[in-house]
């Protein structure tokens, strides 16, 4: 059993920028694929962003390269979402999840764990 929990959620203005944590409790945190998820009212939960086991290799969503970043630190069971240049469809519910195959997978089901969520609203 893996525990997520995830933090740095808030407002802001677009254009500005937050940086979320999920910190992870229960399993090796290295045994486990990260991804990050969001879910606006009324849509579907799609994919944002994810990361391997190492840290190594990353995959995006098109519509959030090049403005956002994921990474992790093994050493202290966290992942990372830092989210720069902020615009108002990126107001949503960001989850982290976690997957037991360790690699950087885009569909929801391939995650095992998810954290509770953590509000993201960006205001025009």
């Amino acid at each position: 059993q893996v525990q997520l929990v995830e933090s740095g959620g808030g407002l802001v203005q677009a254009g500005g920028s937050l940086r979320l944590s999920c910190a992870a409790s229960g399993r090796t945190f290295s045994n486990y694929g990260m991804g990050w998820f969001r879910q606006a009212p009324g849509k579907e939960r799609e994919f944002v962003t994810a990361i391997n086991w190492s840290g190594g290799s990353t995959d995006y969503a098109d519509s959030v390269k090049g403005r956002f970043t994921i990474s992790r630190d093994n050493a202290k069971n966290t992942v990372y979402l830092q989210m720069n240049s902020l615009k108002p469809e990126d107001t949503a519910v960001y989850y982290c999840a976690a997957a037991l195959g360790r690699w950087h997978y885009t569909g929801p089901h391939m995650y095992d764990y998810w954290g509770q969520g953590t509000q993201v609203t960006v205001a025009s």
